[in-house]
């Protein structure tokens, strides 16, 4: 879409997909908005997201203790575990599972810098596929901008931590088996990129939690350009 394209028909936009209204009228309380603006809204909305996520899931039981995003094993060991369980190695297996947890911990506060610089990136035609792709739009802008690199980074920190659990080189052995007969997928035999990509499936999910919560109540942003951009078409 051509930038005069995008900036004239901005306030439709962000009335019906950002502040998530059906009605027309509202639409027109937007017509004051820049293209700047509601490209600078929506930097600021994912600056938030990303610093609320980071500092959400960068402490300790941040991973562990939320449900939505802890780490366990791949679904096709589960029975493997309980077989475990059953000949006296629970206590190891939770180790395992709480060193995985406390790796993703430790090891998101290095996204910072590359989402900022992400988020500071953002082109119009970016602006455009967050605004008009639904409720993925933001883990998929992000996914396709840094999955990669953060894996990258994050490998290392994973690798020292899960490295000093006992039990890690009987997951790569029961894992590296059940990949050899299909069961599971190659790269979660390796614990160490298992444990990567479920730590950058965490991150990503909370960024897009965090900005649809913003979405929702832009006040609680506590940003009066995203309070701008989000609440404009509010009753």
């Amino acid at each position: 879409m051509h930038r005069r394209q995008f900036n004239s028909n901005a306030s439709a936009v962000l009335a019906f997909i950002l502040a998530g209204s059906p009605v027309f009228a509202q639409a027109l309380s937007l017509s004051g908005l820049s293209n700047a603006d509601a490209t600078a809204g929506l930097k600021d909305t994912l600056e938030k997201g990303a610093g609320a996520a980071i500092s959400l899931l960068g402490q300790d039981g941040g991973f562990l203790n939320n449900p939505k995003v802890r780490i366990g094993l791949p679904k096709p060991l589960d029975d493997v575990a309980s077989m475990l369980r059953r000949f006296g190695q629970g206590r190891q297996l939770d180790d395992l599972i709480a060193a995985m947890n406390h790796a993703a911990e430790q090891a998101i506060p290095l996204a910072k810098g590359l989402l900022h610089d992400t988020i500071q990136s953002l082109s119009i035609s970016d602006a455009k596929a967050i605004l008009t792709g639904g409720d993925n739009s933001v883990t998929q802008f992000f996914e396709g901008k840094t999955r990669e690199t953060l894996a990258q980074r994050f490998l290392p920190d994973v690798s020292k931590v899960t490295a000093q659990v006992g039990v890690a080189e009987k997951y790569r052995q029961v894992a590296s088996k059940a990949a050899s007969v299909g069961l599971l997928k190659q790269e979660d035999a390796q614990l160490d990129t298992y444990v990567t990509a479920r730590t950058l499936d965490g991150l990503y999910l909370v960024i897009g939690e965090k900005e649809r919560e913003f979405r929702s109540n832009p006040m609680a942003a506590g940003s009066a350009l995203i309070e701008k951009v989000l609440g404009a078409s509010r009753p």
